[in-house]
């Protein structure tokens, strides 16, 4: 392995093993419930969003290292941000992890930790991991009320 394909893999496994904003929200204005039945990761994202500006982002549920460390960057990656660049980040992450569009070319400055999932795009059944809770979040962000899918 590379030593950048190191790095990247260290940075999944820390968020992993201690995912950052891993809980409930009792302030949440919105909220979306997630599920992949491809592997039966679950999660449930919480929003809380004030005018334009996500304010507070977080998540609860069960899934693998991939759903889990995607889960716990993006809620990094969208606090104070506002529903558009919220979508954009989105679209740029799912090319990145697909290899669509632009997104074998993604870099740090459009996408911060995000680059990490890089290596997804090579194992197509984890894209489905890496943008359920992104699924998720633009369901909670349009208020969308049915259980958010990868299919």
């Amino acid at each position: 392995m590379t030593d950048l394909s190191d790095l990247y893999q260290e940075v999944i496994l820390d968020h992993n093993r201690r995912p950052r904003n891993f809980h409930s929200m009792d302030r949440a204005n919105r909220r979306a419930e997630g599920f992949n039945p491809l592997c039966g990761d679950r999660l449930t994202v919480y929003l809380h969003v004030d005018g334009d500006v996500v304010r507070e982002v977080s998540f609860e549920g069960s899934g693998c290292a991939i759903s889990k460390a995607s889960a716990s960057l993006m809620t990094e990656s969208l606090k104070g941000k506002s529903p558009a660049e919220a979508e954009t980040i989105f679209q740029t992450f799912h090319d990145l992890v697909t290899g669509g569009g632009d997104g074998e070319t993604a870099t740090s400055d459009q996408l911060g930790k995000l680059v990490v999932f890089s290596g997804v795009r090579d194992y197509p059944v984890r894209v489905k991991c890496a943008t359920l809770a992104w699924h998720t979040v633009m369901a909670a962000l349009r208020n969308k009320q049915e259980v958010a899918t990868t299919e």
